[in-house]
């Protein structure tokens, strides 16, 4: 092996072909080119091997095989060579048609990758293909069944038995069993049986009987204005002539039997009445609810349980509301009582409608906000002046020696253009204008805020326009007491904006700047000092002056100090005792830190260099104090009102008696480290180092100042900076350092949550407090928790108890027959509910006998 050689040109010439003549007798070869060319495959394909020695013995063995006898090789025909020489060139046809399929299979493989990762990520956007959510803990929990009862089961409040929540050495006690004759007998029988309807009919007898034998206590009136500070005040009237009054509300002394307590927020801290409860004729009967429209009702509440009810007019007989005109009477009002408020300034036209001459006045309205909000004033020596009275007549007013002046007070009712009043919206509506503004003697003064979402109606060069759509907006009775605005109003008065876009939404759109036409409305009207901003979708069983004025009274009183971290709370006084213990917990829980599994780990989780420092939190907090300023924003600070002392020298005295700026029925909490999911609705803002602190309150209902309203109009026309609607006020608020106070009104629930557990999960964010981290029940994927609540944007126990309260039939539930056989009407005490959308009433047409649905 070592010894060979390779001679290339030796090689060369042993592979060459033999061509040596052969015998014409072997072999009939065709004199065509095709059999010429197929004559070397068959000679040599067949021969061929690779090795030298084969190829070098090759031509020698052909020599040999054409040297030998004809009869030892036959011949072929020229068809058969044909024939053999396609049949060796077939493999490579059949390999074309096999490299084409395969690339083919390739090709439609790559696209079905391509085309099933394309659905695969649009499965992931769309939330598609998920397994189904976990069912929520809640939902395993009981319903209650004492939220719905009647009159016939009142009993004092000391003496009820509350069904939830239990102490914790109670159990759950069954519901109380009603007489047998309040237990229709038509759920046992099977129906359609005449054995069931006449046993129906027996039974209805025996119940009348039966009812007759319990009869409802008395109700009695219900008044909660004050006495005193009122003996100036001149009642008001409906009409001109001063001779149609508004009957009284009527309430009953106690509480259904077995009625559950309130497991949020207290009546007990803002003053407001526990043991009595409301039914729908006490609460809207003076309204129009109970009689017909003949005689001027809405023609609902005409069936089901009406005992008792007449006593609601049996003083002061029902009011024909199609002859009232609520915007005269309310003027009316405030005219006849101008003596018993501030001295304010005018309203002001807008100067890009009216276009004046010369110079705007030298006191610009941007400099009058800059003063401290005005305090009530004694007035000491004020002349004797004559006045218009509520009706035609004059009163000679005598001269008041020391008398605090009130402030004036707007409630703003958000609504649209094309929105339907259905006969429950103007009932509520007339309970609103009634107890606030006429029941107060002008204290409060209500006014719609419509908006116009036709951005091409020439309303603002137009005046036919502008009162045709007014009008158009409005039922009758409250013609007159409505402003319009529009999107691109908006964008005109507060240009300058970065044309964001937030979730496909404007920055000037109505749902991401819902606060703009009431600030631009407050800058027009400087003599109100507060703003009510209040849904369409809100209700309460109550009485609303008893409900506002004593949120307002008990928010101005609380001092500042740790104000913020207790508004960014919710109570529940059967975990946290009374409001003293729950400012106590509060003031540890920020101070030192709580130890719940948003920072019990905090120490480990600093040693791992792969956990992000958002993931943890580190105690303690830092209670705020003053202004919380943005690190890379220039704000008109100048104004803003500055701490006395540190707050470790403040003894709750720094706020006391200070009148809130805001006013919020949810509490503030912080957005930061949430999946609230628009946290990042910042404008205008600088954003390099992280978006600036921010508090947000779900739901716009509330009180604000004008102080408050005035500087979010500067921040925003002049600052150019915003955020989303929830989130503004109480962030301006948060960075002037202005007073901001969540009212925890009572709030009920309608299935049996421990109440440990519920506290866990409603505070369920940093230290306690409801926002600061993912756990907050503010984060998207917790809010479900509010589902079985009273008040949330999208809570359901508010609607179904407020159709049960009306007397209608919900789940199974409630209705015409259960009242009269049963417990009777139901009867609740005074909640805030929300949302409240089509509760339509059954009405009576008007000289008709029969009940027909109102659409």
């Amino acid at each position: 092996m070592l010894n060979f050689k390779f001679n290339p040109v030796r090689y060369a010439r042993q592979n060459l072909p033999s061509y040596n003549s052969v015998p014409p007798d072997d072999y009939s070869y065709s004199s065509s080119s095709s059999d010429l060319e197929k004559r070397p495959s068959l000679d040599y394909s067949s021969e061929y091997n690779s090795s030298p020695e084969s190829r070098s013995a090759h031509p020698r063995r052909m020599l040999a095989r054409h040297s030998s006898s004809p009869s030892r090789r036959p011949r072929t025909s020229s068809a058969k060579r044909k024939a053999s020489a396609y049949t060796y060139r077939s493999p490579r046809r059949y390999g074309r048609y096999f490299t084409l399929a395969l690339f083919t299979t390739l090709v439609i493989f790559i696209l079905s990758l391509v085309r099933n990762s394309y659905n695969s990520a649009w499965d992931v956007q769309n939330g598609r293909g998920k397994p189904p959510p976990q069912k929520p803990a809640w939902e395993e929990f009981k319903f209650l069944k004492r939220n719905y009862g009647g009159i016939r089961t009142l009993v004092d409040v000391k003496k009820n038995k509350p069904e939830y929540p239990l102490q914790d050495d109670e159990v759950v006690a069954p519901a109380p069993a009603a007489p047998p004759a309040e237990q229709p007998k038509q759920d046992q029988e099977k129906p359609g049986s005449e054995e069931s309807g006449q046993q129906e009919k027996q039974d209805n007898k025996q119940n009348l009987r039966k009812r007759d034998s319990r009869p409802i206590p008395d109700s009695e009136e219900f008044d909660p204005y004050p006495k005193e500070g009122r003996s100036d005040a001149h009642e008001c009237f409906l009409d001109e002539a001063n001779t149609v009054r508004i009957p009284k509300m009527r309430t009953f002394h106690g509480v259904p039997q077995g009625m559950p307590d309130n497991i949020m927020g207290s009546y007990d801290i803002f003053g407001m009445r526990n043991d009595i409860c409301f039914e729908r004729f006490g609460r809207y009967g003076p309204y129009g609810v109970g009689y017909s429209k003949k005689r001027g009702g809405t023609g609902a509440g005409m069936e089901g349980d009406r005992e008792g009810a007449e006593k609601v007019w049996s003083t002061v007989p029902e009011i024909d509301f199609v002859k009232v005109n609520w915007a005269s009477a309310q003027r009316r009002c405030a005219e006849g009582n101008r003596h018993r408020f501030m001295t304010a300034s005018s309203a002001k036209s807008p100067s890009y409608q009216s276009m004046p001459e010369g110079n705007p006045p030298e006191k610009d309205e941007l400099d009058a906000v800059k003063k401290e909000p005005e305090k009530p004033v004694e007035n000491v020596d004020t002349p004797t002046l004559e006045s218009k009275s509520v009706g035609n007549s004059t009163s000679k007013l005598e001269p008041r020696a020391s008398k605090i002046l009130l402030p004036r007070t707007a409630v703003l009712i958000r609504t649209w253009q094309d929105y339907h009043y259905d006969p429950e919206d103007v009932v509520a509506l007339r309970a609103l204008i009634s107890e606030l503004s006429i029941g107060s003697s002008g204290e409060y003064t209500v006014h719609f805020l419509i908006h116009v979402k036709d951005d091409n109606l020439p309303i603002w060069s137009d005046e036919a326009t502008y009162q045709t759509v007014l009008n158009q907006s409005l039922p009758a009775e409250f013609h007159g007491m409505g402003t319009l605005w529009t999107e691109r109003q908006m964008g005109l008065i507060y240009g300058g904006l970065a044309e964001s876009m937030y979730r496909d939404l404007p920055v000037h759109g109505a749902y991401r700047s819902t606060f703009m036409p009431v600030t631009y409305f407050a800058h027009l009207h400087p003599e109100y000092e507060y703003f009510w901003q209040w849904e369409m979708d809100v209700r309460f069983i109550g009485h609303y002056y008893d409900l506002f004025s004593k949120v307002s009274k008990w928010a101005d009183a609380q001092p500042r100090k740790l104000l913020w971290e207790r508004s960014s709370r919710f109570y529940v006084p059967h975990v946290h005792g009374s409001w003293d213990d729950f400012k106590h917990m509060v003031r540890v829980q920020t101070e030192h830190g709580t130890a719940n599994k948003n920072n019990v780990w905090a120490t480990l989780a600093k040693l791992n260099p792969d956990i992000p420092e958002s993931a943890y939190n580190q105690p303690p907090e830092t209670p705020i104090w003053g202004p919380e300023k943005p690190l890379d924003d220039i704000l008109d600070n100048s104004t803003d009102p500055i701490p006395p002392h540190s707050d470790k020298k403040d003894h709750d005295e720094w706020g006391v008696g200070e009148p809130a700026d805001l006013i919020v029925f949810n509490p503030l909490f912080d957005p930061h480290l949430t999946n609230w999911i628009l946290a990042e609705d910042v404008t205008g803002y600088n954003t390099t180092r992280g978006l600036p602190p921010r508090r947000t309150a779900i739901n716009t209902s509330g009180r604000y100042s004008k102080r408050l309203l005035a500087t979010m109009h500067r921040d925003t026309s002049l600052g150019r900076k915003t955020m989303f609607s929830e989130m503004w006020p109480a962030t301006t608020a948060l960075h002037h350092g202005l007073k901001a106070v969540y009212a925890p009104h009572p709030v009920y629930i309608d299935r049996t949550w421990p109440p440990q557990y519920l506290a866990a999960i409603f505070n369920g964010g940093r230290n306690g407090a409801s926002g600061g981290a993912r756990t907050s029940v503010f984060s998207d994927e917790r809010q479900h928790n509010f589902l079985g609540t009273t008040w949330y944007y999208h809570a359901g126990h508010a609607p179904n108890l407020w159709r049960r309260w009306l007397g209608y039939k919900v789940d199974g539930g409630g209705g015409e027959a259960e009242e009269v056989s049963g417990e009777g009407r139901m009867c609740f005490r005074s909640v805030l509910l929300h949302p409240i959308k089509d509760a339509k009433l059954v009405v009576l047409k008007s000289g008709g006998d029969k009940d027909e649905p109102q659409s």
